[in-house]
């Protein structure tokens, strides 16, 4: 094995939001990255076991991301024996995403600190994103949003933070034990976040409040999978109650600077065409 292959680094959900600009980091800086997913070379599925063994040889440190959320029951069990293995197979560095105010993903943080691996949680919040690469970006292109979010403020948090921050615990010293919360600048509701997109973009974009019943239904009707319907209704239902309602330093004390505000990311992504209207 070559000292390449052994320093190298294994990103999982490396086609994610998270990973695949943590990718993009290590390979700018020429880091050997191994791109963890079902299309990898090796392939790495959660639910087959079989492909995690194959995916960690050669690796030195793991971000660690489970699909479709730790909030699920399995998760913990799943990310605690991969763990396991992952220290069993000579990984030194374990860094961990979880879900800001979600209880059921305290199960995996425990379960990957008590690994023996040097770790870092990196606790997210509601990411900016979700408006411009997941299942809101037809909504805001559609000009009307409706969630059941009401006028509970989030501290959006830009995924070019967190993918700054994960790629600083993978390759730099001193993030060894640490759990970083990490949020945007500033409060703001669904509603607020909404008006800035349309101001951004220029446009007129509405932002509907709905009962959660009205939205799980609605989701159903266009042909989103029951587990899918039942984790947007409990993130929304159960997270959004108020208790991310304030915000964290995690973005400083990691990366010594502050983090990108909600506005730069509407501009930013505005300019790339993605929410202009469908003709």
């Amino acid at each position: 094995m070559s000292d390449n292959e052994q320093k190298q680094i294994l990103v999982l959900g490396a086609t994610g939001k998270t990973g695949r600009r943590v990718v993009d980091r290590l390979a700018a800086r020429d880091i050997p990255v191994r791109a963890g997913s079902r299309a990898g070379a090796p392939p790495f599925d959660w639910t087959d076991r079989d492909t995690w063994s194959p995916v960690l040889r050669g690796i030195e440190s793991v971000y660690l991301t489970y699909q479709p959320d730790l909030a699920i029951p399995e998760a913990a069990e799943a990310v605690g024996s991969f763990a396991e293995l992952a220290v069993r197979t000579g990984i030194r560095r374990l860094v961990l995403l979880s879900g800001r105010g979600e209880p059921g993903a305290r199960k995996a943080e425990k379960a990957v600190q008590d690994s023996g691996a040097e770790w870092t949680v990196v606790r997210a919040s509601w990411f900016a994103q979700n408006f411009s690469e997941d299942y809101l970006v037809d909504p805001v292109r559609d000009g009307e949003v409706m969630l059941p979010a009401g006028e509970v403020p989030e501290p959006f948090v830009d995924a070019e933070d967190i993918a700054d921050v994960v790629a600083a615990a993978l390759t730099g010293d001193g993030h060894g034990g640490e759990v970083y919360e990490l949020t945007g600048p500033r409060l703001l509701t669904f509603a607020d976040a909404v008006n800035e997109i349309a101001a951004a973009a220029g446009r007129n974009i509405g932002y509907v409040p709905v009962p959660a019943e009205h939205y799980a239904a609605a989701l159903a009707e266009h042909g989103l999978p029951l587990e899918v319907v039942s984790l947007l209704t409990h993130l929304f239902t159960e997270v959004l109650d108020g208790r991310n309602a304030h915000l964290s330093d995690g973005v400083q004390r990691a990366l010594q600077r502050e983090p990108r505000d909600f506005a730069d990311y509407a501009r930013r992504t505005a300019a790339t065409g993605v929410w202009a209207k469908v003709h």
